[in-house]
């Protein structure tokens, strides 16, 4: 994780099947509303939807995403800014990155993170662990 100095946001889901659905509008309506770019807001929900979905696919418990918005100008020494999000949840075994088969339906989430992200990690908890991604914003 990195340390913030600017925006955030947070919210907890059952996990139930609409999770998903209600975690990207979530995150979509809010990262337009801080007029975040909107190809780094439109990754930003792609890579939730996977993480939120390997949640509900192994944990049973609420779901925790969060997001913020860094603002690198207040570091010492200063940092590019950055969009930093959290996916929680309380199974604390840490996700495992496997290659998918042409014609798997699942198991492209983790690789896409990778690829997709400026830094991502995971972290455990005290309930669980966190899975994290780092963008960079533009111009940054």
């Amino acid at each position: 994780m990195i340390d913030t100095d600017g925006v955030r946001a947070e919210w907890n889901f059952p996990a139930e099947a609409d999770a998903v659905r209600t975690a990207r509008h979530a995150v979509r309506e809010t990262l337009r509303s801080w007029e975040v770019d909107t190809a780094v807001g439109d990754m930003a929900v792609l890579l939730v939807s996977e993480l939120v979905t390997n949640s509900l696919r192994y944990a049973s418990g609420p779901i925790g995403v969060r997001v913020l918005w860094s603002d690198g100008a207040a570091a010492d020494p200063p940092r590019h800014s950055a969009l930093l999000v959290e996916v929680s949840d309380p199974l604390p075994d840490p996700p495992t990155e496997r290659p998918a088969g042409p014609d798997d339906e699942g198991g492209r989430g983790l690789g896409l993170v990778a690829c997709s992200a400026r830094r991502w990690g995971t972290r455990q908890g005290g309930t669980g662990k966190t899975v994290w991604f780092e963008l960079a914003l533009p111009g940054e």
